[in-house]
């Protein structure tokens, strides 16, 4: 069973940045493709961005060229810049070939 804890949620102006982190508890080359999905209130889950175990990438039209997903060991990372009011949600970090999804962490983002 693989466990994934996220980090690095907080309240940040628009235009601002945060780095969140997703620690799983094997490595990312065994667990496969992982990813970042998302849900603000009142809407449902949507997917972030996905990076696979050869580090091949994929964005959401909404935060392309704005986020970058890497990896790194047993850690994915999800860096968020130029943040907008409309990226504020709940962060999650997921392991879909285990069915696997952190706890989510916060991202606010206001003036």
């Amino acid at each position: 069973q693989v466990q994934l804890v996220e980090s690095g949620g907080g309240l940040v102006e628009p235009g601002g940045s945060l780095r969140l982190s997703c620690a799983a508890s094997a490595s990312i080359s065994i667990i496969g493709i992982m990813g970042w999905y998302r849900q603000a209130p009142g809407k449902q889950r949507e997917l972030v961005a996905t990076i696979t175990e050869v580090g091949g990438t994929n964005y959401a039209d909404s935060v392309k060229g704005r986020f970058t997903i890497s990896r790194s060991g047993k850690s994915v990372y999800l860096q968020m810049n130029n943040l907008k009011p409309e990226d504020t949600a709940v962060y999650y970090c997921t392991a879909p070939f285990y069915a696997a999804w952190g706890q989510g962490t916060q991202v606010t983002v206001s003036s």
